[in-house]
């Protein structure tokens, strides 16, 4: 890729990200580059060419970020490393974190069904960690891996509308993790709940 073009997709997403994928038009991007519309052609096709390279972008970055959490760690500590990872993505990358969260969903065709392809195979990868907590014994025996596995993502991904490139992900993925690893290792559940 070009560094014209890394330019172009580094605009793209700060403005998908701030104005929304159909809130922004090639006019948009054509003032932040500092050119005529027409010349933004010599390097897309269309603005969902932008829209897709910003949301694999997002793709990548999610998975590297995954790729470094050790394997040989039980795998409650590779939950809270994931998450570690996963919020230190959206912090540092904020712009292209929010593109892959929310905005991906104008991707059409092929391109969509590859996006989605990619998401699954990250939320799967998230799941695995759980499915390992709960066969090993460090997670309930009876716990959802696909519901734990939504209920901490979606939890993480919600920081992309609150997070300050300051926050201390890292104090911020342990507190996630802390409420909730402690629901889902198991605890005495009363009887009779009394109703106030």
């Amino acid at each position: 890729m070009s560094s014209r073009k890394r330019e172009l997709t580094r605009e793209a997403a700060r403005l998908f990200a701030e104005k929304g994928y159909h809130g922004t038009s090639i006019g948009d991007l054509a003032e932040a580059m500092g050119v005529q519309k027409g010349s933004l052609y010599a390097h897309i096709d269309s603005k969902a060419d932008l829209l897709w390279e910003v949301a694999h972008d997002g793709a990548v970055a999610f998975h590297a970020a995954l790729d470094g959490v050790p394997d040989d760690l039980p795998a409650t500590e590779k939950i809270r490393l994931a998450l570690r990872a996963h919020l230190r993505v959206i912090s540092e990358q904020l712009e292209i974190a929010t593109v892959f969260i929310r905005e991906w969903r104008y991707l059409e065709g092929e391109r969509r069904d590859e996006f989605l392809a990619e998401r699954r195979r990250y939320e799967d990868r998230f799941r695995a960690l759980f499915r390992e907590g709960r066969e090993l014994g460090g997670l309930r025996t009876d716990l959802d891996d696909a519901t734990a596995m939504l209920l901490a993502l979606s939890a993480a991904n919600w920081a992309y509308t609150w997070l300050r490139p300051q926050s201390d992900t890292d104090e911020l993925a342990d507190r996630f993790y802390a409420f909730l690893l402690d629901g889902m290792r198991g605890y005495a559940t009363p009887s009779k709940i009394k109703r106030i």
